[in-house]
């Protein structure tokens, strides 16, 4: 059975539109609560700093207090630091208010089980099994209480800063940090400056409608500029909810997930701590495939979304996957995909070997890749038009083995995906408008 609200990552929408409305948000609550919270239990409450937030914790706040949930509310914090807390306080479930790497007027409503993962496809339907009928109050003595707690920030810092190595500090590194105006704007900072390290704050003023404006791990080119224009040996850019990051080397060129999947994947196995195969997906670029192979470090592939290369990590024993975007997941570390921690683990791998960013990233090559996304007015599986895989086998032959294409509807938006890979840069973007021009004529 498909799911109406669920994406690939929680539930998201423009504000003020199904699903993202207080009232839907109370009665998701209210369901949530009678699937994964049992009468007494406790749930902990985040989000970003998107205007929106302050509505939709007072309503989720309702709808599980309703239900008979006490509710800790935990205020701006990055997604990973809701996970974690809610292992840290016991709670049977984890909330967090965010549309990730979207526009302010965008928001979404995620979940953590008391694990701190993401929930299973099988969950999420029976959330949406239960939406079907009206949130419940019950009788005033089974009510749910509120609470803020003003520790959360602290005992996130605390965590991240646990996991850099105990030998090691940040001293003599000079790094720009760009929270994105979002979730991590505090605590990376403070993260980075109680480990040692001189820290120049860009993307770090929130007003409520700035978030992921022209900053942040989608946005980097104002961190590409400052990082050598200021001498500083990094640059760390997250998103919106801190759950991604980028980073840029000391030449102000950008580093994407794969290039800091592949500095984290063989410092590993250098350090005989690698176990299982590393995880990517299918628009993980086709460098990155090469580069592990030459270590001889197994690759697998699947598709985008950080929960399917959890699934695959939980499924092989692996312990290290991540996404083109940045989204890492170091199951050696945390429970999902972490920007700050992945940041505070490549920069232990630059103090462990004393090599520049730059020259950790060497050891792997970037194929040209071109992604052209195409808007759609309905909804379009790429796979049941003909048209369609026609164009693809046709680009295919003339990749030949030298490249790949990759086609998929976007769980977030109405978007098709065209990307094109391959090892000349002319031929791949010629490929990629023709294939998107397809799907464009197709979807209308």
């Amino acid at each position: 059975m498909s799911k109406e609200h669920f994406g690939t990552d929680g539930v998201r929408g423009m504000v003020g539109t199904d699903p993202m409305t207080a009232d839907f948000a109370m009665r998701l609550a209210s369901a949530a609560a009678q699937v994964l919270v049992p009468e007494g239990g406790t749930v902990v409450i985040g989000k970003d700093t998107r205007l929106s937030g302050y509505m939709f914790e007072s309503a989720l706040e309702a709808g599980f207090v309703a239900a008979g949930a006490d509710v800790l509310l935990i205020g701006p914090l990055p997604t990973p630091g809701i996970a974690q807390l809610t292992q840290q306080f016991a709670a049977d479930l984890g909330v967090m208010i965010s549309a990730s790497h979207n526009p302010y007027d965008d928001n979404g409503i995620k979940f953590f089980d008391r694990s701190g993962s993401k929930l299973s496809d099988a969950v999420e339907r029976e959330i949406e099994n239960q939406l079907k009928h009206r949130a419940i109050t019950l009788e005033s003595s089974k009510l749910g209480k509120a609470k803020r707690i003003d520790t959360a920030r602290t005992r996130y810092q605390e965590f991240c800063a646990s996991t850099f190595p105990d030998d090691l500090t940040l001293d003599g590194v000079k790094a720009v940090f760009d929270g994105a105006n979002g979730a991590g704007y505090k605590v990376g900072p403070r993260t980075l400056a109680s480990l040692g390290a001189e820290v120049i704050p860009i993307g770090c003023s929130p007003n409520g409608c700035n978030i992921n404006d022209g900053c942040g791990s989608t946005s980097p080119e104002l961190l590409q500029l400052t990082v050598p224009a200021v001498k500083a040996d990094v640059g760390i850019a997250l998103d919106g909810d801190g759950d991604r990051v980028v980073m840029v080397d000391e030449g102000g060129n950008l580093l994407d997930g794969d290039q800091l999947l592949y500095i984290l994947a063989t410092a590993r196995q250098r350090d005989g701590r690698l176990k299982g195969p590393v995880v990517g997906t299918v628009m993980s670029n086709l460098g990155l495939e090469h580069a592990l192979s030459e270590a001889k470090i197994d690759f697998r592939r699947v598709s985008v979304g950080d929960r399917y290369v959890l699934e695959k990590l939980k499924e092989t024993g692996g312990i290290i996957g991540g996404e083109t975007s940045g989204h890492m997941i170091m199951l050696d570390q945390t429970t999902t995909g972490d920007g700050l921690v992945c940041a505070l683990q490549v920069l232990a791998v630059m103090k462990q070997t004393g090599k520049t960013l730059s020259e950790l990233a060497s050891g792997m090559p970037k194929y040209p890749q071109t992604m052209v996304n195409v808007r759609t007015e309905k909804r379009l599986d790429p796979g049941a038009s003909p048209a369609i895989q026609d164009a693809v086998v046709a680009a295919e032959v003339e990749l030949a083995d030298t490249g790949r294409v990759v086609l998929r509807a976007s769980g977030t938006e109405p978007v098709i995906r065209v990307m094109v890979e391959g090892e000349d840069e002319d031929q791949v973007l010629a490929l990629a408008k023709r294939l998107a021009a397809v799907v464009a004529e197709t979807a209308t």
